[in-house]
Parts: structure tokens; sequence; C-alpha cells
């Protein structure tokens, strides 16, 4: 049996069983729901190693303003997001993010940091944790174990306040919380319960409630993507595809130099951090036609996804063609393959020792390395060095007892030498290599995805994120896709997403029609048919011979759902005087599902629809009707008594089952 036993046989209740043909209606009322007003709306691109935020009034949609310039900053790395660190005093109190926390740890006395809760690159724990639960913790840099919750509700706080202060700064009058509408992207490959956690965590730093969720929507990354690169102009652009070889030189040559010009020209600019949106389809728009298909392929610094999208015209609405796909192949991965080299050079023991007792340090290599790793391109052909900080080498002195030059000699990786100057000299080569694991995780993944019957003839293929910024990832993606797809990469790449997460929260009703990522239906009793029913799952009841724990399908995955479609069934209780009736809604990842003990299928919420002291004279066949609403990234259920017209509802729930 399955870790769920049959809920017939274990409440002693009766159960619900199905009353009519199914049928799904389109539901008229969704429409009507009141529009809430919002003065502005404020996305926040929550990022594994980067995040930020911009913000748009509604009453002047086409600016759309990039949060101001923080305090800190990074030698070779010119952005307009800060990192995603969060520190805690030692008392577990918050105590600053970003450039902040890192620059306060790293000035601590080694004594005093080993009490402080220092976390980065924290949101990838929600991506890999296979059973999230409100109760999740992370690890901070120290090995003390805190709340995810509590991590994420910091964070999202700092947020709030931050962009607050700065609206408040702007309009000369305090800004409150309730006159803002709030984006903040997710994954799109994202389970669903990481999504849900992300709305309790907002929640909790009291950007929406509970009983106001319409305040906070989450945002699928490539969808935000998506929708700013359909307003793109030539001139905001990057094609990689049109560059004909010039001079004898291939286009490769002048990926990078078409993409300095690129920057120069959004640097001049960079004092206003406005950024126009004209309220035009953009050219590269236009060439598309009904029916068109287009890839986006957001790759960032923990997760890269891809969601394959289809044009339907007039108004340019988008419909997903292909469920969400992806997978861990951020650029973190490179990380992780600098982390393996060093190992290679110096012993595992000694760095797993050095992340431990000198954490600060550790830090600043990883950063000395990422303006590095920003340098590395296709034609580079100079070496690239990376400072150790002092601490590195003197306390491999006491661990070893010899040089770490003397380590570089020994070990056997001849492309990574040592420099007068107390550098890491590594040759284009050896960089390259540290990419190429990951680069190769996406190249594989896009080719299967391409190679789906769903995803033929796409026309355009959209890179974006912060990873995006790589020539090593444009040139494998051109080289591997571009004779099937212009491939483009919009100018401010890693600002992609939140410009497109602050339009999605001025129109949420662009994206048209998405994929179900899961199947779901209810449990339900069946009259028990022999030979068709397994004998084991035979209840009687009252005479009556009844089939338990049968799977009834609301949906299935990967089925298209249109934006506030409603799935209607109508149940009637098994025993007709049942007074509190309990539905119990349930989720797979699998097509076919008959019984709700098969491996794999989760129960994610509950009804419960209490009837007692409605009027006793209600005909003997009682009809629930259930109803289930998709196609937000929230999806919705709710029971009601046609004869008493009393209805329960209930958000499905991932977390707490």
């Amino acid at each position: 049996t399955s870790a769920y036993s049959s809920p017939a046989k274990s409440l002693g209740d009766p159960g619900i069983t199905p009353l009519s043909p199914s049928h799904i209606v389109k539901d008229s009322d969704a429409d009507d729901a009141v529009e809430q007003l919002f003065l502005v709306v404020v996305a926040i691109d929550f990022g594994t190693t980067s995040s930020g935020y911009a913000y748009s009034f509604t009453k002047e949609p086409e600016c759309i303003h990039v949060m101001r310039r923080w305090e800190g900053g990074d030698p070779g790395v010119s952005n307009q997001k800060t990192p995603t660190t969060i520190l805690l005093t030692p008392e577990r109190k918050f105590h600053s993010f970003g450039y902040a926390a890192r620059d306060f740890y790293h000035d601590l006395d080694p004594t005093e940091s080993k009490h402080w809760l220092y976390f980065e690159k924290f949101k990838m724990k929600l991506h890999t944790t296979g059973n999230l639960t409100m109760e999740t913790d992370l690890t901070a840099a120290n090995g003390k174990k805190v709340k995810a919750l509590e991590i994420f509700a910091y964070a999202l706080q700092f947020f709030k306040e931050q962009a607050l202060k700065e609206l408040s700064d702007q309009g000369g009058s305090d800004f409150e919380n309730t006159e803002v509408r709030w984006v903040i992207t997710v994954p799109a490959i994202w389970k669903q319960p990481a999504k849900q956690f992300m709305r309790q965590a907002a929640y909790k730093a009291g950007m929406a409630s509970p009983e106001n969720p319409e305040q906070l929507i989450i945002a699928l990354e490539p969808e935000a993507a998506s929708i700013y690169c359909r307003k793109l102009r030539l001139h905001q652009m990057i094609d990689l595809s049109s560059r004909a070889p010039v001079n004898g030189y291939s286009p490769s040559d002048t990926i990078g130099t078409g993409f300095t010009q690129g920057k120069e020209h959004v640097r001049r600019n960079r004092q206003s951090r406005t950024f126009m949106v004209e309220n035009v389809i953009g050219e590269i728009w236009s060439e598309l036609e009904e029916g068109d298909r287009y890839i986006v392929v957001d790759s960032g610094g923990g997760t890269v996804d891809m969601t394959v999208h289809q044009i339907r015209l007039p108004e340019g609405h988008l419909k997903e063609l292909y469920k969400a796909t992806g997978g861990p192949y951020g650029s973190l991965g490179v990380d992780y393959e600098f982390e393996k080299l060093l190992c290679k050079i110096f012993g595992e023991d000694f760095i797993e020792q050095f992340k431990i007792k000198r954490p600060a340090a550790w830090v600043d290599l990883m950063i000395a390395f990422e303006s590095r790793k920003r340098a590395a391109a296709p034609d580079r052909t100079n070496p690239l060095n990376i400072t150790l900080p002092f601490s590195f080498i003197d306390y491999y002195k006491k661990f070893r007892g010899h040089s770490v030059e003397h380590a570089l000699r020994k070990s056997n990786v001849d492309f990574v030498k040592w420099s007068s100057q107390g550098m890491l000299r590594m040759s284009p080569d050896a960089m390259n290599a540290l990419f190429k694991p990951t680069i190769d995780q996406i190249i594989q993944h896009l080719s299967e995805v391409f190679d789906k019957p769903e995803v033929t003839n796409v026309k355009f293929l959209f890179l974006v994120g912060g990873f995006a910024e790589s020539p090593l990832l444009q040139q494998a993606v051109q080289s591997a896709f571009g004779s099937r797809c212009r491939v483009i990469i919009p100018q401010d790449v890693g600002l992609t997403i939140l410009k497109g997460a602050v339009l999605f929260g001025l129109d949420p009703a662009v994206i048209k029609v998405r994929r179900s990522p899961l199947t779901y239906g209810v449990g339900v009793l069946n009259r028990f048919v022999e030979g068709k029913h397994p004998p084991e799952k035979l209840l009687v009841k009252d005479g009556t011979r009844w089939c338990t724990d049968v799977f009834d399908k609301f949906i299935s995955a990967d089925q298209s759902v249109a934006l506030g479609e409603t799935v209607t069934r109508s149940y009637t209780p098994a025993k007709p005087s049942q007074l509190v009736i309990v539905i119990n809604i349930y989720s797979s990842e699998q097509d076919n599902v008959g019984f709700i003990t098969e491996p794999g299928v989760k129960k994610c919420g509950t009804l419960r629809l209490d009837l007692t002291g409605t009027d006793a004279s209600v005909p003997n066949r009682r009809e629930i009707k259930t109803l289930m609403q998709f196609g937000d990234t929230e999806i919705k259920a709710m029971a009601v008594d046609v004869a008493t017209s009393k209805s329960v509802k209930v958000g499905i729930d991932f977390l707490n089952y």
C-alpha cells in the first residue's frame, strides 16, 4: 500500500461519488472581479546570485525605473543588481543585505565572524529540496541552521523597505504598501511547492496577505523575459545571426565588440535609470505572424529554463506551447568547477577547512573569480589572473607546511601557473574548460527541446538572464542553433526579466494559455464493477458495493489551460444523510492516474464543506459542485452545495501536507 492509506477505509468517511458526466465550463464571472487600483507596480527579481527591483507607475506605464544604485560594487562587474547575500547577527536578527552584508561580514574579526550567520546563493535550496515545507532549513557559512522561510522573508522585507523608501523620496510623501502591486519572479521549472513557498515568504514580509492575495503576483522568469522581448526595437538587441564576416574576421570575433558598443551606449545613459518602453510592438515582433513560435532561454546564476511560446494575434497574446523545462545549469556551475580545480591543486581537505575557518576570505576569492569569469571570451588569447587572498596563502602554508607556489608546481594542472604578483594565472583554455560542463548541459537540454514535435519551426531564440552575458555561452548557442533560428540577445540582458516582470504586473492577462505542470484530481468512490476494479479496493457500505481511492481527473499534466479557465465536476455524497463533506485534492506528475494510492500521487488540498444546520428539505441526491480554476501561477479550488449555495474555497497547498 502507499503512504496514503485509503481515506474511505480509514476515516469511515463515506466520501463522494461522481454525479454527472464531467464537463469543462468557461467561467465568465472570472473577468468581473473588481480590479484593485494600485498606484505603482514593483517587480523584484530575486536571483540566485544577484537581485534587484524595478518599478513603474500605473499612470505612465511606458517608463520603467530600475532601482537606484546601491552602496558597494565590485571591480569588473558593472551591474544594477546587488548580490543575493544576507547577514544575520549572532542573535539571528536581520543585519544587512547585498554588498553591505558581504562587506560587513568580511571586515569582522575571524573570532567574531564565526558567530554571525551569513547566507549566499540560498535560492537554489528551493529548487533542490524534494520535500520543501515551511520548516525547511538553510545552512549559514558557519554551519548553523535557520528556517528558510525566515531568510526569504527577511530578504523580501529588505526589498520592500528599499522600494517604498525610494518611492517616498521620489514622491516627497510616504508611500503606503497598499498602493503597491508586487511582482516576484521565480524560475518556471520550480515545482509548485517552491512557488507557494515564495508567496508565503512574501506574506511574512508584509507585502500582501492571504486576505488580499491579488496584491502579489508570482511571475515566471522566462514569461517575464518574453513579455519584454516583444517590445524590443532593433537597436536594443544584438542579433548574433546577422553578423556577416567582416574583413576576414569570423562572426565570433565581432560578438565581443558588438557587445561592448552596446554596453557603452547603456553606460552613457546610466545616469537616467529610466527605460522607456514604447507602447508599440517592437520591430522584431512585427516580423512574427500568427502562430509563430519562439523559445526563451533564461540562463541565470542557479537555473536555466526554457519556454516555448507561440503568438496569438491580433493583440499578440502569448500561448505556452511546451511546458517549461530546464535544470540547475546556471553560472554557479562554473564556480563549482573552479572550486573543483582548487581542490585538485590544493587538496579537498584544505579547501573544506579554509571555507569553514576563513569564510570571509573564501568569499573574497570567489569575488575575484567572478570578475575574471566575466572576462572569459571565445577569442581571448591572454591569460586571466586571479588574486589569491593573503590569508589563503598564509593558511595554506600553516596547513601543509609548504607554499602555494610549491603546490602549483607539484600539481599536474599545467594550464594554471603562479605569477610573481601572487596570483593564479589561468590560460584562456583553462577558463573555458570551467565553462564547458555547464554550457554542454544547456546545449544538450536545448537540443532535446528542439527535437520535441511541439517545437518545430521556431523562428527566434531569445537568450536572456545574467549568464547570457557570457560570450562563451552566446557562441555555443549560436553555433548549435543559429542555422535553425535567429538567436537574439537583448542589450541589457541582465535586466530583461526585471523589466518584463514590471510589464507583467501592469497587465497580468498578457499570457493567455499555459501548460499545466501537473495532473490534478480528487479522490472519489465509484460503484464497484467486478473484473474492472481491484478486489482490495472493495468497500461495502449499507449494502452498496463501492470501489475506493479512485482518482477523478480534473486536468492532465501538460494540457493547455487558458487563463482563468475553470473545470467543474459534480459529486454527490455516497451516503445521502451525510452533512460534512470532505473532498481531497491530489496531484501527480504522471498523466494517467487511476487511484490516489499510486506512487507519486500527493495530496495537495482539502475542501471541507459543512452543511449542518442547512434546510432539511434538500433533494435526496445532493449535488456538490467542485470547481478548480487554473491558468494563473496559483490554482484555486471551490466546492458548492447547489441546493443551499453554501460554498467553501481553498488554495492548493503543497507545503503543509
